[in-house]
C-alpha cells in the first residue's frame, strides 16, 4: 500500500505468482478515514521521491484494473468496513501512529528539530479520530475504517 512505484510494485506481484494463484489487496479508500491520514501527514512530510503515486490509489479499483492489465481474470473488487475500538482518545490514537507506523514515524522524525511543526504534526494527527469516533464506545474511540478487498487472479502465461 505504501509502495510509491506503483507500476513496479504491480508488476513485482504479478512476477511471484504463478498462473491462477490468487492476487488480495487490501489498502484503503482515498475518500474514507484511513484513506485521508496520508493527506493530514502531507504538508510535514519530506517529498515524495520522484515518480511517487499516492498510498490511496491502490484503493481505486479502476486504478488497480490498469495496473493488471490482461494479467489477470476474475478480478472481484468490493469493500468492507470495519469498527475499530482499539483507542481511548484522540491522543493514544495519534500517538499509536507516531511510534508504530512507518510513514507516520519517518515524518515525525524529519521533524525532530522543529518542536512547533511537531506540536502542530500532534493536533493535526488526532484530529481526525476526534471528527470521526461515532461515540458509542464506552470510553473507547470508535471508528468505522471502510477498506476495499480486491482479489483476482494470475492470467495463464
Amino acid at each position: 500500500m505504501v509502495a510509491p512505484h506503483h507500476e513496479a510494485a504491480a508488476g513485482e506481484l504479478l512476477r511471484v505468482c504463478r498462473p491462477g494463484d490468487t492476487i488480495g489487496l487490501l489498502s484503503r479508500t482515498p475518500g474514507e478515514f484511513a484513506g485521508r491520514m496520508p493527506a493530514t501527514v502531507k504538508p510535514y512530510a519530506p517529498p515524495p521521491p520522484p515518480g511517487a503515486r499516492p498510498p490511496s490509489l491502490w484503493g481505486d479499483p479502476e486504478h488497480v484494473r490498469a495496473l493488471s492489465g490482461d494479467r489477470v481474470t476474475g478480478e472481484t473488487p468490493g469493500y468492507r468496513t470495519v469498527a475499530v475500538e482499539r483507542f481511548a482518545t484522540p491522543e493514544e490514537f495519534r500517538d499509536h501512529f507516531e511510534q508504530r507506523y512507518g510513514p507516520v514515524l519517518g515524518v515525525y522524525e524529519s521533524l525532530a528539530d522543529d518542536p512547533g511543526r511537531v506540536a502542530a504534526l500532534d493536533t493535526d494527527l488526532a484530529g481526525p479520530a476526534r471528527r470521526h469516533d461515532r461515540g458509542t464506545g464506552e470510553g473507547r474511540l470508535v471508528m468505522d475504517w471502510e477498506y476495499p478487498l480486491y482479489t483476482a487472479h494470475r492470467s495463464p502465461a
